[in-house]
């Protein structure tokens, strides 16, 4: 149902507005259709502060939105018709959800108005970008009451051992996989495939590629209803990176390939090895130059860099290969269909917006550049040196933002300065807490 039929049936009585923040979390309000009404034409106001909140709604630091100079006013959010859908347990004609973004100056760092912009260079340069997603998350035998009274420790998992692609374990829980997909119907998420992953709880849902802004969209969706199911299931689930250290890494793969404006792939060479073509390895040149000093973006949290443990299944260091699980580009596929490369270091943490934007900039930026990358790496990538490397810390990863000028014209400067701004507020804030650890090993002899 479109958002004008919505407003036509005289049984609709409210909808629901939402923008996601810098975490990927929906914000917004539920309107009445007269409201809409005025809303489709005139937008709705929010305080960009919204996107200075932590989950918790800590406030972090934006020069000019959150700090002593803010006066916290309002500025307009533009719904996009295309994004209507239903809401997948409200009652008919409460059931309408419609996505926004932030329209102005607050556009500048407003993560679906960003992907917009560089969706829009990308077809100018003369491409049209398909990508699909992975997200990575644990569910648990616990409700978020629970979870907390035990101080997130020694938390039930939903299921007890790891099982990558254990059909035992998805049969356990058809309950669990068959509401996943009846709550995606109404919310138009198109789900490729559900499986087990390789820790107890560990699970991973596919979105199905697609054009412009509807995979990231989705995603975003996915994240905030699969968090909303459980709890009305009395479980809970966590797409933190690592939420203990017994447990793997949890990420969000991105699967990018692009196509001409005549719908031909420009990744595909048949008379190159692996069917590669040049203009492909530019665009992993362009990955393996850029991404590094937007680790940020990859690894938003404090959290974000204990997934590089040694040990778990996380990239090595920016490196390339053809079927390599242990790179962290790995070009997946076999013909012009399929071709395409999977970008393994976005943490489960990651706002999706940012996310593709920054991979399909970086990409792009190699092919008009024409960036060679380096040597491809042939056989296991964690037991070679690697030739570039991602911030492997908080600090080193907000100064390379900072001091990226590709991020500032492609992401825009108002973007990189609210982003590092707002993620030093958090380093700084977790760098006066003690750990439990801490305490542990030592309070008594230390």
């Amino acid at each position: 149902m479109t958002v004008d039929e919505y407003l036509a049936d005289p049984e609709s009585r409210f909808a629901t507005v939402a923008m996601t923040d810098t975490n990927g979390l929906l914000r917004g309000q539920m309107v009445s259709a007269r409201s809409l009404k005025g809303i489709a034409k005139n937008g709705m106001g929010m305080s960009p502060v919204t996107l200075a909140l932590d989950p918790t709604d800590v406030v972090l630091t934006i020069p000019g939105v959150s700090d002593g100079s803010s006066d916290f006013h309002d500025d307009p959010l533009v719904i996009d018709p295309a994004t209507a859908r239903r809401l997948p347990w409200s009652k008919p004609g409460h059931d309408m959800l419609v996505l926004a973004n932030y329209s102005g100056a607050t556009a500048e760092f407003c993560p679906r108005s960003l992907l917009k912009r560089v969706l829009s260079r990308v077809n100018e340069a003369g491409f049209n970008l398909c990508y699909g997603m992975e997200l990575e998350y644990t569910l648990f035998d616990e409700t978020p009451e629970s979870a907390r009274e035990k101080g997130y420790r020694n938390l039930k998992t939903a299921t007890q051992h790891g099982s990558h692609d254990l059909v035992l374990y998805q049969v356990q829980q058809t309950e669990w996989y068959e509401a996943v997909a009846a709550m995606c119907e109404p919310l138009g998420i198109e789900l490729a495939k559900m499986h087990e992953e390789i820790g107890g709880g560990f699970l991973e849902a596919c979105i199905a590629a697609g054009e412009g802004l509807e995979p990231a969209d989705q995603l975003v969706l996915l994240k905030n209803f699969l968090r909303a199911l459980a709890q009305r299931q009395g479980k809970c689930v966590t797409f933190m990176p690592r939420w203990t250290e017994h447990a793997d890494s949890q990420s969000i793969h991105v699967h990018v390939s692009l196509k001409d404006h005549e719908g031909r792939s420009v990744f595909h060479d048949p008379s190159q090895k692996n069917g590669v073509s040049q203009t492909f390895r530019h665009f992993i040149g362009g990955l393996q130059k850029y991404i590094g000093d937007m680790t940020l973006i990859f690894q938003p949290t404090v959290n974000s860099y204990r997934r590089f443990a040694p040990g778990t299944f996380a990239p090595p260091g920016l490196t390339w290969g053809y079927e390599n699980r242990t790179t962290c580009f790995r070009i997946v596929g076999h013909d012009a269909g399929s071709l395409r490369v999977e970008n393994r270091l976005p943490g489960a943490d990651t706002n999706p917006y940012l996310t593709v934007a920054a991979t399909v900039a970086a990409g792009v930026a190699g092919i008009l550049e024409k960036i060679e990358p380096d040597a491809e790496t042939i056989g296991n990538g964690y037991s070679q040196e690697t030739p570039r490397d991602f911030a492997r810390s908080m600090p080193e990863a907000i100064e390379r933002l900072r001091g990226s000028a590709f991020a500032a014209d492609w992401l825009s400067p108002r973007f990189v300065e609210a982003f590092t701004a707002t993620r030093e507020s958090q380093h700084n804030e977790f760098r006066r807490k003690i750990p439990d650890v801490e305490l542990e090993r030592f309070f008594d002899l230390g």
